[in-house]
């Protein structure tokens, strides 16, 4: 499963196992609550939850997006 995080300042692609929305946004939330600058959040939800950073190409076909600035979790459509 690829997962992109994106926000004003950054978009990053992470890779880690199937889950459902409501589990991703779980695991979201637990890592907004302990990061102090939003720009660690990828790194440290891939740390929380053994997922795996990917270098980001834009035109990567993702599962997800995790939109930080609105805290929205949606599938894109392509």
């Amino acid at each position: 499963m690829i997962i992109k995080i994106e926000g004003y300042f950054f978009q990053n692609l992470i890779t880690g196992h199937q889950c459902t929305q409501e589990e991703l946004y779980q695991k979201y939330i637990q890592a907004k609550m302990i990061t102090l600058n939003i720009r660690d959040l990828p790194d440290i939800f891939c740390r929380l939850h053994n997922f795996n950073r990917l270098r980001f190409e834009d035109d990567t076909e993702v599962g997800y997006v995790i939109d930080t600035d609105t805290d929205r979790i949606y599938r894109p459509i392509y």
